[in-house]
């Protein structure tokens, strides 16, 4: 037993909240096991710091959940896939959309870029892979042989063969230069869920759902072992950079696996559950698992693991005892060129650019969250960027006595600033609630119409507060908006009013001379401490008396919330006459559809006249999104209403329903006035308010 002063050879890094609803995919940077993406199901992709608790950069442009995810090799871009078969492809140290991609018909299920050359594998539920230039922006290849949904690809270290394995239980190796099928393994009796390749030798690894883990001879093309059958289907397997030995993720439980002959070195206890992904940073083993928004991260001391020894697994076929010689993968020293490069398709298989991929695009944007972070990792001033740490205490180990407190953190919820009527600018205060997390930011902006637009939105984004940042009192003029700078090449008509930003450089009314004492730049005279205090002290009383009375308005919205009536919630917010209440609970409500009503509608329709008219980009942004999903999911109820025959007899439900069709017309007949007016404008918010005025065009008819 280990002493009381003993560290742990294993613990719980820690645990957060990674998305406002659930995480569907996790990928760890493998070379430097710093970096980590999440993709979720409110469609975004996140960047976070391993043991950082902030994210770095939220990445949006997917319509559909995000189904998986990969870095390249350098960790400068990331790839996410999504349930409707497209790919985005981000380059990270600019913060930009790089790609869109679209071929696949189904979930995109596995992702792997080239470790040389600009090319990224995808694999699809369609049963196809794909091979994509994303320099030339188009598919290369298309390989189709498995019957069932790949489930996972790996690229060899020397670029030259794609590996493939699949729901049909078959393991392919496909010639990347040739474009053609080398073998395949059926050996596995179940869904093959991941397949890793040797760092040096012709050697691959693959874990299945039968609960095995199976090694193939990749000059043989023959299976040389198997390991007994785990506690659960395999889901991650790891080889140690050295090649000495193979790590598995089994369900609680790190398994340390030789071969030649087969045996299992050691078993570590880890809490991890159903391990997502793993990787080796410092002699720490990092494994990630997620559970419906949340994310744990999980270190193995492997100093403290064997990698010797252990009980012997009857092997497939009698074989020497020791390392058997193979041939070692030979790494070109530049990039993919000549014989390594990809072989091109025909004309019919190739894919061009399409105006729908640029207009996909331009709708994507990388916000930037913890501009710290970005710059330490993705705009390094030295060359440490992304390289593993030099050996030290990166991840230190706590003692076998010590109890682990995780360090826990929550996505901030969506909130806004105040009213335009306030004189005063209150903070936004968090208000949870039992329906929905929601992001720090503003629910998903507007489609962003050209890539200059979004070009200027991530260079001002790195100096950012989060939504949720409190805005201090003092007076600032309103400030133009960002695309005015952009357009500033090309003059245009400026909006109406002017924008204040949702997210920018400093909060609104922030004046570092406004906490000053008058004669604080005079020099010579030098005031008291009691006269200096009350200065500073001064309007902090009246800011106190706002802060409660918003406090108790939120309490109360908040108790109505409970009871499950949105409608009276909503009634209620707006008979407070506070409009950054209401928006608070629009940003909560735009993110469940199905808690819209028609009923709702007629509560909540005059309040978006008012948000598309406010000089805060937020209230524009949710009344927007709030008025695009009302004439989505109820225009066509209330065209129909208001065009059916009169009712033979007395409907009373009937009635109801046509008063309140009526009230709704009538509404977004006002409505359809104030977007036409504003549809003219220039930059992300022209573009949302077009694709209103097109929404609104049967309201004419």
């Amino acid at each position: 037993m280990a002493g009381a002063h003993a560290t742990k050879t294993s613990w719980r890094l820690q645990e957060f909240v990674a998305h406002s609803s659930n995480v569907s995919c996790l990928a760890l940077g493998k070379s430097s096991g710093r970096l980590l993406a999440t993709g979720g199901e409110d469609c975004k992709v996140n960047i976070w710091g391993v043991n950082k608790s902030n994210c770095i950069m939220s990445l949006t442009g997917h319509n559909n959940p995000v189904e998986c995810i990969q870095f390249n090799s350098s960790e400068e871009q990331v790839a996410a896939g999504s349930q409707s078969g497209s790919l985005r492809v981000w380059d990270l140290e600019a913060a930009k959309i790089l790609r869109s991609l679209s071929g696949h018909k189904a979930n995109i299920t596995s992702l792997d870029f080239h470790p040389f050359g600009d090319y990224l594998a995808s694999g699809s539920m369609d049963t196809n892979i794909k091979v994509w230039d994303v320099r030339r922006k188009g598919c290369v290849f298309t390989y189709k042989s498995h019957s069932q949904a790949v489930r996972y690809l790996a690229f060899s270290p020397d670029g030259k063969w794609l590996a493939s394995a699949g729901d049909d239980s078959t393991i392919k190796l496909w010639d990347v230069t040739a474009g053609k099928i080398i073998t395949e393994f059926t050996a596995h009796t179940a869904a093959v869920n991941i397949i890793q390749f040797h760092p040096n030798e012709y050697l691959l690894a693959s874990g299945s759902s039968d609960r095995t883990i199976k090694l193939w001879d990749l000059e043989k093309f023959k299976m040389i072992g198997s390991s007994d059958v785990e506690t659960g289907a395999v889901r991650c397997v790891l080889f140690h950079p050295d090649g000495g030995c193979l790590y598995s993720g089994a369900s609680d439980s790190l398994r340390v696996y030789g071969w030649e002959p087969d045996r299992c070195f050691d078993v570590v206890p880890v809490g991890w559950g159903k391990v997502a992904d793993m990787a080796i940073c410092n002699n720490k083993l990092i494994g990630l698992s997620h559970h419906q928004t949340n994310v744990s991260s999980y270190l193995v001391d492997l100093t403290r693991v064997k990698r010797s020894g252990g009980a012997v697994v009857q092997p497939t076929e009698p074989s020497p005892k020791g390392s058997t010689l193979r041939r070692s993968y030979e790494r070109p020293m530049t990039t993919c060129s000549g014989p390594q490069r990809v072989k091109q398709s025909s004309e019919s298989e190739r894919r061009s650019p399409s105006s729908e991929d640029e207009k996909e695009e331009n709708e994507s944007a990388a916000e930037i969250r913890n501009a710290d972070d970005y710059h330490e990792i993705f705009q390094p001033r030295n060359a440490i960027s992304r390289s593993p740490p030099k050996p030290g205490d990166l991840f230190p180990a706590p003692m076998e006595d010590e109890t682990f407190i995780v360090r826990a953190s929550s996505v901030k919820e969506a909130m806004t600033p105040m009213p335009d009527k306030q004189q005063l600018k209150k903070p936004p205060i968090a208000m949870s609630t039992p329906v929905q997390r929601v992001e720090p930011t503003v629910v998903s902006a507007p489609p962003r119409p050209t890539t200059t637009t979004t070009t200027t939105t991530t260079t001002h984004a790195a100096a950012r507060p989060m939504a949720s940042d409190p805005t201090p009192p003092g007076p600032q003029p309103p400030r133009a908006p960002p695309q005015a700078t952009t357009a500033a090449a090309k003059p245009r008509a400026p909006p109406p009013i002017n924008i204040i930003p949702s997210s920018r450089k400093e909060p609104i009314g922030l004046n570092v001379a406004d906490f000053r004492p008058n004669s604080f730049h005079k020099g010579p005279e030098v005031l008291g401490d009691e006269e200096a205090q009350s200065q500073i002290k001064k309007g902090h009383d009246t800011m106190c008396v706002m802060l409660s009375s918003r406090q108790k308005n939120l309490e109360a919205v908040k108790a109505v919330w409970g009871s499950g009536d949105v409608k009276n919630c909503l009634d209620m917010a707006v008979a407070m006459n506070d409009r950054s209440i209401v928006v608070d609970l629009l940003n909560i409500v735009n993110l469940k559809p199905v808690l819209w009503k028609l009923d709702l509608c007629t509560s909540i329709l005059p309040q978006i006249e008012e948000l598309l008219q406010s000089k805060y980009e937020s209230y524009v942004q949710t009344g927007c999104m709030s008025l695009k999903l009302i004439l989505k999911r109820f225009w066509p109820l209330i065209s129909e209403t208001l065009k059916a025959p009169p009712s033979v007899g007395v409907d009373i439900t009937r009635e109801e329903r046509l008063q309140k069709c009526k009230a709704c017309f009538k509404q977004l007949k006002n409505l359809s006035n104030v977007v036409k007016t504003k549809a003219d404008q220039v930059g992300r918010h022209g573009s949302a308010f077009k694709e209103l005025q097109l929404l609104l065009a049967p309201l004419d008819y």
